[in-house]
């Protein structure tokens, strides 16, 4: 399926198996119950995939992935006004996914340890669901 016949056909339009024998399993019920998320980590992990379905949020990320960069360069690199960037960057720091520190009058930032380094990578090339 090509990305244009993708996007035309709406989700309610797709045809998607179901039971035609309404038999409930009882253990399968009670085991998915003992191991479904919670609705409080549910809307904590949902947090994260909006504060990652920002773009130029990923391209910040990209470029704090190898090294710590300042505001400056961050700003001069991703070709962003500095404040939009600092903007940015204040969501990634209230998500934990970035550190700074101060050096005289520049802020620097990195990635805050390597489980943000993992999320990074991981929603990388290799991401298939589209």
């Amino acid at each position: 399926m090509t990305e244009q016949e993708y996007s035309s056909e709406s989700i309610e339009d797709t045809q998607v198996p179901s039971c035609d024998d309404r038999l409930v399993h009882l253990d399968n019920v009670r085991q998915l119950q003992l191991e479904i998320l919670s609705m409080a980590e549910a809307q904590r992990r949902a947090e994260l995939f909006t504060v990652l379905a920002d773009p130029n949020r990923l391209r910040l990320l990209s470029a704090l992935a190898n090294q710590e960069l300042c505001v400056c360069d961050l700003a001069a690199g991703l070709k962003m006004g500095e404040s939009a960037v600092s903007h940015q960057l204040r969501v990634l720091k209230s998500m934990r996914m970035v550190n700074y520190r101060k050096e005289g009058r520049n802020v620097y930032y990195s990635l805050a340890d390597s489980q943000a380094i993992e999320i990074y990578r991981s929603i990388g090339s290799n991401f298939k669901f589209i």
